[in-house]
């Protein structure tokens, strides 16, 4: 015996209730899809949107849905939308299995008619169909023909998913630990610096010096002894390049945070992910990136989640994440809105900020160092004398090179002790193609021609001789 359709009828309550519920993932979020609006849930319910209005009017006496005024993606002004409550969650699904019952008519890929329960059209004829869809269009139309150009393509089930996701592969771009380094020597003022930078708590340091100082391994000495010390301290630490960009390094830091794109596993619970540009050439707009990321980071179910999973609910020391950007000056000038935001976020949330830079920066001003506490500044010198006289004596050349003379000639700069211990050369053709190379040859031309003028001096002369 044929089974007949039932004359489906779907109630204006129904309609919104299981649309609300199709929706469920926009609950409580700071932006949401155009569907839980007024005029999205209009032309998903076939109502007119003063209809809307007073359908939601009702179900929110009996607090089955609240209103909330929220930014809509791709749109540039707030509006009002739904979402359920729990009680009204309860009821949907109710209404949903109810409904999910009903019979309709469709007609399948050979032209048979047959009458399915109305969850499971959608699969029967092939298409991208929810609950809501399928009712409405039986009671409009009666009949769902497979390869109706109004469901979309027809779609079928893949178990290959695709590769292509936003943060793939940032996971490379970053380390959890310092790089692997070579002896350090001397320093101790400049660890007790940094100790003392990170006991009080300001937000930033810059540790600036010419190459080949030694600036990245005494920052990766001191940052091994500091993750022995503190348990619950998460690192970041990002080394630029030439090539690298703002866009990169905020990808590569909400990989850290744990934010994840990937479809069987996504979890970005203040949709960072929406902040960043998802087509070649788009605007960054890096000050709703620095809004959210506040947001992320001050938000404590988070951040236990993702970022501190086994730190204890109490402890002297609060957890930080402490991100290292090494040869910051590769994005001295893209990079400072970036940077300048970070600072900005850092100063009330758990984030710490320390660059490793050839050069001052120009993201904040020097009130910030002398007044405001916003960042701390470690210029990084050459060796002291006695240091230098300390290396020579371990490498058995305190006869044949004095520890003054080789002070004086390289300012007890590191590299070049280190090339005199391979070579036993005090000024090696290494260290000084190394110094044309990074110093001298990067250097403005006004400044070269000063340094031409006082090579051929042997005392001190005049800025007005100069010519400056």
């Amino acid at each position: 015996m044929e089974v007949e359709p039932d004359r489906v009828n779907v109630p204006v309550e129904d309609r919104v209730l299981l649309h609300l519920l199709e929706h469920l993932s926009e609950r409580d979020r700071h932006t949401v899809e155009s569907e839980v609006t007024r005029s999205g849930i209009s032309q998903a319910c076939a109502l007119h949107p003063p209809n809307v209005s007073r359908a939601m009017k009702n179900l929110a006496r009996r607090e089955l849905v609240t209103s909330l005024t929220r930014s809509i993606k791709g749109e540039n002004r707030r509006q009002r939308t739904w979402q359920l409550t729990p009680d009204g969650e309860s009821l949907a699904k109710e209404r949903e299995s109810r409904l999910a019952s009903s019979r309709v008519s469709i007609r399948d890929q050979e032209g048979t008619m047959l009458t399915v329960r109305a969850d499971q059209a959608a699969s029967r004829i092939e298409a991208h169909m929810s609950l809501l869809q399928v009712l409405m269009h039986a009671q409009h139309e009666g009949v769902l023909n497979y390869g109706d150009i109004r469901f979309g393509s027809i779609r079928t089930d893949s178990s290959t998913l695709g590769s292509l996701t936003l943060l793939k592969g940032a996971h490379s771009t970053y380390h959890v630990r310092p790089p692997p380094i070579r002896r350090i020597r001397g320093r101790e003022a400049e660890l007790k610096s940094l100790d003392d930078w990170f006991e009080s708590r300001v937000s930033g340091m810059l540790v600036h010096g010419i190459a080949g100082t030694g600036k990245t391994t005494l920052i990766s000495h001191w940052l091994s002894g500091l993750l022995d010390r503190m348990q619950s301290l998460r690192l970041m630490f990002y080394p630029c390049h030439p090539w690298d960009t703002p866009l990169g390094l905020a990808i590569s830091l909400l990989h850290r945070l744990g934010i994840e794109s990937r479809s069987n596993d996504s979890w970005d619970p203040h949709d960072l992910l929406d902040t960043l540009p998802r087509t070649a050439g788009a605007h960054f707009d890096i000050d709703l990136f620095r809004r959210r990321l506040t947001e992320y980071l001050t938000d404590p179910l988070a951040l236990r989640e993702r970022v501190f999973p086994d730190h204890e609910m109490e402890s002297d020391m609060p957890p930080y994440i402490l991100l290292v950007i090494d040869d910051a000056h590769h994005l001295a000038e893209s990079g400072r809105d970036l940077f300048g935001a970070l600072l900005q976020v850092a100063e009330i949330t758990p984030l710490r900020l320390l660059f490793i830079s050839r050069t001052t920066m120009t993201f904040y001003d020097r009130r910030d160092v002398l007044t405001r506490n916003r960042m701390a500044e470690l210029a990084i010198p050459g060796l002291s004398e006695d240091v230098v006289k300390t290396w020579l004596e371990d490498i058995d050349v305190s006869e044949q090179a004095d520890a003054s003379e080789v002070h004086r000639l390289t300012g007890g700069h590191p590299l070049a002790l280190e090339l005199l211990e391979m070579y036993g050369d005090v000024i090696h053709g290494d260290w000084l193609s190394f110094l044309d190379q990074e110093i001298l040859n990067v250097l403005p031309s006004s400044d070269r021609a000063v340094l031409d003028v006082l090579a051929g001096r042997d005392r001190p002369m005049p800025w007005s001789e100069l010519g400056v």
